[in-house]
């Protein structure tokens, strides 16, 4: 993997997951800068997602593919959901449910970034 893409997608998202952390304690609704933040860091899960796609097919390791694209879609649903859920729940629940989705999408990218390693 592109560890470029990787470092920009988990720097994002911790830094919107740090953001949704705070604002849940201060029981506000998601503002308007974390989403930025969130819509970057999904914005660099979109690149990943065509850059692994095609280091997976120029690749001659042994990556399992179903399982590689399997997690580089989940990444690619993940933020979205949340910020949905959150729009239509502005309390700290919805807030809630974002800082779980990046959280997730942090889970998400290092296991990714395992998957690709025990190809190697």
């Amino acid at each position: 993997m592109n560890t470029w893409v990787v470092v920009a997608v988990l720097a994002l998202t911790v830094l919107g997951a740090a953001a949704a952390a705070v604002q849940m304690v201060r029981d506000q609704p998601i503002g308007d800068r974390t989403f930025t933040v969130l819509a970057l860091a999904e914005a660099a899960v979109l690149v990943q997602l065509v850059v692994g796609v095609v280091l997976l097919v120029v690749t001659e390791n042994d990556v399992d593919e179903v399982l590689f694209v399997g997690y580089l879609v989940g990444l690619l649903v993940a933020l979205p959901i949340g910020a949905f859920w959150s729009l239509a729940e502005r309390s700290r629940a919805g807030t809630g449910v974002v800082l779980l989705a990046a959280l997730t999408v942090v889970a998400l990218e290092l296991r990714l970034a395992d998957i690709w390693a025990a190809g190697v």
